[in-house]
């Protein structure tokens, strides 16, 4: 809309070529007819505009004194505008409004006599070094003048007495306009009370002054004259008033109405729309959480030419509308956000004295926290409210049903896959834009990976644990994904991930984020596409181990689901069979160096590969295994590389890891090869590998001995 005007202090969305929205216009034309039956009663007068800060007085003063200095007749009113913030005494503001009085003034020949007989009476009452500067006498004009006022008749009360006359030969009204009084000092306020009341007490000259009631009375309550009392404030101000303009209410349809219309002036300035859904999030947040403070012209302003400013590449997202409500209204608890950024987006490791909090005990923690934050009272409960629309935990304490999978497709600041971005107002360096990742997607559909492919996968080694979580939420949202393409990627990119691990005692690695976002793929691909793909990933030493882990994931979901009593296995489909092939032959190809060299040198790799190759050949890596016991590898030799001694916060050998071994080796097996080592009484370790390899033994013993398996 070509009307939107944020980032100034005139009228909003209301000029005159435009719609009322406001009622101003109409409001101000009947100030006009009102100044008009004034005039036809008096000579002088003072009228007041009362109306709350922000009510939009200065508007309407606007267009009273644009509507005024248009009119051309001889008998319209003239226009002076004085600002007495400017002046700090009675004699520079006196000397000030007689000055605006004559600018006001006609410059033709009618009006010299008026003109010279105003600026006389200014100079009458005022000391010769303010007339110097007002009117800017040189050394010469001031010797000349203080001449004139030693020779001459130049009483205040004969100079005030010409000026009257002239005014009233003159014949045309003089409107002095005064906005914001209430911003004055009292001493301030007192001085303009008496320019009005008595020095500038003329004939043809009225006063509009504008204030808010309240504020102002406050400020007279302040000053020596009126002392701490509001009756007499009252009856000061009622000596000094004549007519009172009461602003008209700015109701609540009016807010709703410019509300509606700044929204869509925004929208509109940045080529935007929004969602039914985020419309009726919208309308549900104003109703319930922002109408009550969005009650003035001003205040909706303001926010809409902070979130104008703003918006950038957040375009369209209703989260950010209410988060710059957040920062316009309450700053300080804006910045709570940041500070608990972990605990809002539901990733933080509670302490053990948060866990079992109670929903109503989290709401009192965050009162609390707000109160301290400055959030008044009254406003607590819509900005918990509104908190609460932004993230799941909350809204989960309020007692509403919250769906992080929901605030993640909207990419709200509710996930912490984009809370960044509301915090610097846009995508950080660190993060994907949407355009770059879906190029990206597109690229890879297309088999012609460009630049935007590029950044992706290098994003998929670097930032794994987001990078994965957005594809998910393409895949929840429905999009088409490349997901052969994203295999053979993610394929390349395992084993060379760099980004560092997260959630509880950091157990959500990059590879456990990986592996799960691979099993969702190749369930998207048809199930006589899979075994080519599985291959495909094999090639490389760690695609193999992914491949191998992402078809157990999907043959376990399998299983599961057809046999959930567990007590008939279902018949393995074909595909399965022909992927376990395809991939136990490659891992064995990758193996195949590693036969020939001792086996404490083998590399962690390696290591990976032996452990992944039980979920595709287990009979063909227990043949391959035994082989190389049976030359030169030894099997407690073998279970020490196997067992890395630091495995916390997993126990060293647990039963998955003796089913492992078993799948690996055969536990008879391994038991008839360490036949003598298990049957030799524990022996005190000299070193760490001695300890470590006794401690492989001890767990053993207790194994064979119908133990279950200490965690140690």
């Amino acid at each position: 809309m070509a009307d939107a005007y944020f980032f100034n202090d005139e009228p909003f969305l209301d000029h005159e070529e435009g719609l009322d929205l406001l009622g101003h216009g109409q409001y101000a034309q009947h100030v006009i007819s009102l100044l008009d039956r004034v005039r036809a009663q008096t000579e002088t007068g003072v009228l007041a505009l009362i109306g709350p800060w922000g009510s939009g007085k200065s508007s309407v003063l606007g267009k009273v004194t644009r509507r005024l200095r248009e009119a051309d007749n001889d008998e319209d009113w003239l226009v002076a505008e004085l600002n007495p913030w400017l002046y700090s005494d009675l004699e520079s503001l006196t000397l000030a409004l007689f000055s605006e009085i004559r600018e006001a003034l006609p410059k033709d020949e009618r009006w010299s006599d008026a003109r010279q007989k105003i600026g006389g009476f200014g100079q009458a009452i005022s000391p010769l070094g303010k007339v110097t500067a007002l009117f800017g006498l040189d050394s010469e004009g001031l010797i000349h003048e203080v001449s004139n006022r030693i020779s001459g008749d130049t009483s205040a009360s004969a100079a005030k007495h010409k000026a009257e006359e002239a005014l009233r030969r003159a014949g045309r009204p003089v409107l002095v306009v005064m906005d914001d009084l209430d911003r004055l000092t009292p001493e301030e306020l007192l001085v303009v009370f008496k320019l009005v009341r008595l020095v500038g007490h003329l004939p043809n000259v009225y006063y509009l002054i504008s204030f808010d009631e309240r504020t102002l009375l406050d400020v007279l309550q302040r000053s020596e004259l009126v002392g701490n009392s509001e009756p007499r404030a009252r009856d000061f101000l009622e000596k000094i008033i004549q007519v009172r303009l009461d602003l008209p209410a700015f109701r609540e349809r009016d807010a709703d109405t410019l509300v509606d219309r700044s929204l869509s002036a925004v929208l509109a300035s940045h080529s935007l729309d929004l969602t039914p859904g985020e419309q009726q999030r919208l309308s549900e947040a104003y109703y319930r959480h922002l109408q009550a403070r969005l009650r003035t012209p001003r205040a909706i302003k303001r926010f809409f030419g902070q979130v104008d400013a703003t918006l950038g590449q957040l375009a369209g997202n209703v989260d950010f509308l209410l988060v710059t409500f957040l920062r316009t209204s309450e700053p300080r608890a804006y910045q709570l956000l940041w500070q608990h950024r972990a605990e809002l987006t539901g990733t933080s490791f509670d302490l053990p004295s948060l866990r079992d909090e109670r929903p109503e005990q989290r709401i009192d923690r965050w009162r609390t926290r707000l109160q301290e934050a400055g959030v008044a009272k009254q406003h607590l409960d819509d900005v918990i409210g509104l908190m609460g629309m932004l993230f799941a935990p909350l809204r989960q304490a309020l007692g509403h049903g919250a769906n992080s999978q929901a605030i993640a497709l909207r990419r709200g600041i509710g996930s912490i896959d984009y809370f960044d971005r509301y915090m610097v107002f846009g995508i950080p360096d660190d993060d994907l834009p949407e355009n770059t990742f879906d190029a990206a997607l597109q690229q890879l559909a297309d088999g012609a990976p460009g630049a935007e492919a590029g950044e992706l996968l290098l994003r998929l080694r670097d930032d794994t644990q987001r990078i994965t979580r957005r594809i998910q939420y393409k895949r929840v949202a429905g999009t088409p994904l490349p997901a052969a393409a994203l295999l053979e990627a993610a394929a390349q990119q395992y084993g060379h991930l760099t980004a560092i691990a997260q959630g509880v005692f950091g157990l959500f690695t990059a590879d456990r984020a990986m592996d799960f976002l691979a099993k969702d793929l190749l369930t998207d691909l048809a199930e006589p596409d899979r075994p080519a793909i599985l291959k495909t990933m094999s090639e490389t030493p760690d695609g193999a181990v992914l491949a191998a882990r992402t078809l157990q994931r999907v043959t376990t979901t399998r299983d599961d689901s057809d046999s959930p009593d567990h007590t008939q296995a279902a018949a393995i489909p074909d595909w399965i069979s022909e992927a376990r092939s395809l991939i136990s032959h490659e891992i064995a190809q990758h193996l195949a160096l590693s036969a020939s060299r001792p086996v404490h040198e083998l590399t962690e790799q390696e290591i990976t590969l032996i452990w992944a190759w039980r979920h595709t050949g287990p009979e063909a890596a227990r043949t391959w295994i035994n082989q190389r016991l049976d030359q030169e590898w030894t099997p407690l030799g073998l279970l020490a590389v196997l067992l890395p001694p630091d495995r916390a916060p997993f126990p060293l050998i647990d039963n998955d890891t003796l089913q492992s071994l078993d799948a690996l080796i055969g536990l008879e097996a391994l038991h008839s090869r360490l036949g003598p080592l298990l049957d030799t009484p524990a022996a005190d370790p000299t070193n760490p590998e001695e300890e470590h390899r006794e401690r492989i033994l001890q767990i053993l013993r207790q194994h064979r001995g119908g133990d279950t398996p200490s965690s140690s």
